[in-house]
């Protein structure tokens, strides 16, 4: 019962066109590390102390933190 091949194009084909090409790998890096840390949770683990912060996520990279931090600073009076 798995997917075939053309049904997984299909899939990937929408999330192209819903995302973009831009957005993609950021979308992907985010749930990668969203279910290493699910895992995590489950297993106990602690993180390991040569882990890097993951440098794209789409948090960090929206203009909406950017926006309101500039607007906090310029209306200071």
């Amino acid at each position: 019962m798995g997917l075939k091949m053309s049904e997984i194009l299909l899939i990937m084909a929408v999330l192209l066109l819903l995302f973009g090409a831009s957005r993609l790998p950021q979308l992907g890096s985010s749930l990668g590390s969203a279910i290493r840390n699910f895992k995590r949770g489950f297993g106990g683990e602690d993180a390991p102390a040569d882990e890097k912060k993951p440098s794209g996520s789409l948090a960090s990279s929206g203009t909406v933190e950017k926006d309101a931090s500039a607007r906090s600073t310029s209306h200071q009076g």
